[in-house]
């Protein structure tokens, strides 16, 4: 069968598949399940310094088998209370990625310069979120505060730095160069897509805190066409996110630019062994379309390697 490993802003991945950030991983059992389940490395909940309740309930409204429309508000213990989570999964071996979120540089700093303290093998910054006032998007939509915040963090760490990029802005290829400027070692894109439901016999949004963020395969070509553009303006690798749900869907992120994906609300969907099958179809839809390696995907859409992201190095 094909190779599904593959190196990713210096991570070695069994395969490409990681539990995306806020789905699967509050606890460190929780991540531990996941990487048992099969998944090539497992990024946690988005971590902030001291603790947060999130959104009232509602904060979750699902369409059928295509779409999750969620507005959690960023709940999380706090890093001095998910340091010790963690230590579960490291134990396991897993390839864990911490996430963090901050409203500044110097917050996303001393965050990853403890998180760095855990046994994560990268740091994620959250610069995406769409819904939560103050952190995620109101930090990450503008090129010179991507910038600023990644040469703030790759300044407290000596792991890779993957800064997680917003479609909520009018370009999002533009936040990847500036995090590229800022010393990451890589993007993932994309987080959701900002989005609204409307109780019509109530007359008020459905979700509490009103706006939201869509997830699941009715977003998959916004994110496919975000890492297509992402590809042709930076080198650094790209993570690909949103509507992974077939080996398909991976794949198609993969000739897009990507050299590994994220999977979040297929696991609030099917569970997490979606992370085994999704490699073992994986590997069989490589050998039937005659490629000895998921690395000989890489960027294959494009054609002839031409742009920048065509040199990206793992």
């Amino acid at each position: 069968m094909a190779s599904v490993d593959v190196r990713c802003a210096g991570l070695e991945l069994r395969n490409p598949f990681l539990l995306a950030s806020g789905i699967w991983g509050e606890t460190g059992a929780s991540l531990v399940g996941a990487w048992r389940a099969g998944a090539g490395g497992v990024i946690t909940k988005s971590i902030g310094e001291g603790p947060r309740a999130g959104y009232p309930n509602p904060t979750v409204e699902t369409y059928g088998t295509w779409g999750m429309l969620n507005a959690m508000g960023l709940p999380n213990p706090g890093i001095d209370e998910y340091l010790a989570e963690m230590a579960a999964a490291r134990d396991a071996g897993a390839v864990i990625v911490g996430s963090v979120f901050a409203g500044d540089e110097a917050g996303f700093a001393r965050l990853a310069r403890r998180m760095s303290s855990a046994g994560v093998r990268a740091i994620e910054l959250n610069l995406s979120c769409p819904h939560a006032e103050g952190f995620g998007t109101e930090v990450g939509s503008e090129p010179g505060q991507v910038e600023r915040i990644v040469r703030a963090v790759t300044a407290e760490t000596k792991l890779p730095v993957i800064a997680k990029i917003t479609p909520n802005a009018a370009d999002p290829a533009a936040l990847a160069a500036a995090a590229e400027r800022g010393g990451a070692a890589a993007v993932s894109a994309i987080n959701t897509v900002r989005g609204l439901a409307i109780d019509v016999r109530l007359k008020r949004p459905v979700l509490s805190h009103g706006l939201g963020g869509l997830s699941g395969p009715a977003i998959k070509p916004v994110g496919l066409a975000c890492v297509w553009q992402i590809y042709e303006r930076v080198r650094i690798p790209i993570v690909g996110v949103g509507g992974i749900a077939r080996a398909e869907d991976a794949l198609e992120y993969v000739m897009a630019g990507a050299r590994a994906v994220e999977v979040g609300t297929q696991v609030a969907f099917e569970g997490i062994d979606v992370f085994g099958r999704l490699a073992r179809e994986l590997g069989t839809l490589l050998d039937e379309l005659g490629f000895a390696r998921l690395e000989d995907a890489v960027g294959a859409a494009h054609g002839a390697p031409s742009g920048p992201g065509a040199r990206a190095a793992g």
